[in-house]
């Protein structure tokens, strides 16, 4: 699980999001969820966050205001 959240770190700090193990799986899903991708497809998530996300500014910042909501809760 989560093989791509070590690169993450800084999306997760401008984001807000404290990864601990309480909320860990639900990030995992979120992002998942967030790329389309079937959960626990690792690679193929890192590959779509990678390329087609965080590939330009205004990716990573519809990333982070997805991945924020979701973790509020809020769609």
């Amino acid at each position: 699980m989560s093989c791509y959240f070590r690169h993450l770190q800084n999306i997760f700090a401008e984001a807000g999001i404290d990864v601990n193990p309480g909320n860990k799986k639900q990030l995992d899903r979120a992002i998942h969820d967030i790329v389309g991708v079937n959960y626990k497809d690792c690679p193929a998530t890192w590959r779509k966050l990678k390329h087609e996300i965080l590939g330009s500014e205004q990716g990573r910042r519809d990333f982070i205001a997805r991945l924020q909501s979701a973790v509020r809760g809020t769609p």
